[in-house]
């Protein structure tokens, strides 16, 4: 994710997509189902303001926690947004696309996961224990680490999947046009989406790796890969009807994709950067024989310019959103849906409300959705 202002927009933002293991994800083309005058009608409204809020995840009691990208995360509640229960703005920076830029609790609630990038620009996981709805900060250690060649897509998201394990977001190192061609070596963290179990260090590492992921026999592939050929994937979410993957990744020049995985796939999709931008060739490239095409993809010709990944709806305060992918995008800030069966797009819409520069959103313990303003405002999507 690159911040920049309305006229010059951020551009980097996650390649994150899944090459199914039981089927193929197919793009949407110009003559899928469009249903705009039949979405759902929402409204946004004002919860809180932060400082340039970035993440958020589902807290206990009913809370939202919310990351600021300078250091902090703050509690949201019935009461408003309290005082920081976390500064680490010593240990970062928010130079080029750096900061303080994911958090995530494990399903129990017991222990809290922080995502940012330290002083050097290295990526840093770190993990907290959780007492009785409190950090405990003598607990802190650090999980992961990836150095980042450049100060761009970073990545930073993660969260716990349905299978309890924790995925980890990288982008392809930054730069333009993936120098390094991080994104389809298989011997880099880099441009991958990871899967490791924090909760049982093994074999000197302060995580084991799932007997699972795709790669571990692979002598040549790091064992934390789930999948790979990644942009620069920075908001994924998983269906908590489903348990598909769903991920928004930010394109380069020409257009920007959304990618979908079914629950039951057993990783190792490639999504096809660099030599793919969303089902087109980029600068040349040929097409992987094991290319995983996005389910939607949008172009630059609008006002759109950095996907915005969210969540598929699964509260009960709006029932004809229920089962819609939301998401946005940070220069055009529309708020917009596809409906996706079987990996296919059935469904189009355009909420009809405007989030300003989206560079987030969040999902609370009832399935409700909130849209993060970097600018500071934080809306709940609630019915119109």
């Amino acid at each position: 994710m690159k911040v920049r202002t309305r006229s010059s927009a951020i551009i980097g933002t996650i390649s994150l997509v899944a090459s199914l293991a039981l089927g193929t994800a197919a793009a949407d083309e110009s003559d899928a189902p469009s249903r705009d005058a039949q979405a759902a009608k929402v409204a946004l409204t004002k919860v809180a303001t932060a400082k340039n809020p970035i993440a958020g995840a589902a807290g206990p009691g009913g809370t939202v926690w919310i990351a600021e990208r300078a250091g902090t995360v703050r509690v949201l509640d019935d009461n408003g947004l309290g005082a920081p229960v976390l500064d680490i703005s010593r240990e970062t920076t928010t130079d080029g696309e750096r900061g303080l830029l994911g958090i995530a609790f494990d399903k129990k609630f017991a222990r809290f996961y922080i995502s940012f990038t330290n002083r050097q620009g290295t990526s840093t996981v770190d993990e907290f224990r959780v007492k009785g709805g409190k950090l405990q900060p003598q607990t802190r250690r650090t999980v992961l680490t990836q150095t980042q060649p450049y100060s761009n897509h970073n990545g930073g998201d993660l969260t716990f999947g349905p299978d309890g394990y924790l995925y980890i977001a990288f982008g392809d190192g930054g730069a333009s046009g993936d120098p390094h061609g991080n994104g389809q070596k298989l011997d880099t963290l880099l441009g991958k989406l990871l899967r490791i179990d924090p909760s049982r260090p093994s074999g000197g590492k302060p995580y084991a790796i799932p007997p699972g992921n795709p790669f571990v026999k692979d002598p040549r592939a790091r064992d934390e890969i789930w999948s790979y050929g990644l942009r620069n994937p920075w908001r994924f979410s998983f269906d908590s009807g489903t348990g598909d993957l769903l991920i928004g990744d930010v394109g380069q020049n020409a257009w920007e994709e959304i990618d979908w995985a079914p629950a039951a796939s057993k990783g190792g999709e490639n999504y096809g950067w660099s030599r793919m931008e969303g089902n087109h060739p980029f600068r040349g490239g040929t097409e992987p024989a094991n290319h995983v095409r996005p389910v939607h993809e949008y172009d630059r010709t609008g006002l759109g310019c950095s996907v915005t990944g969210g969540y598929v709806y699964r509260g009960d305060a709006i029932p004809d959103l229920k089962g819609s992918y939301v998401f946005s995008d940070y220069c055009d800030g529309t708020v917009r849906t596809v409906k996706i069966e079987n990996g296919k797009v059935t469904d189009k819409g355009d909420l009809g409300v405007n989030g300003g520069e989206v560079v987030s959103f969040a999902q609370d313990g009832d399935g409700e959705l909130y849209v993060f303003d970097l600018g500071g405002s934080i809306h709940r999507i609630d019915p119109a």
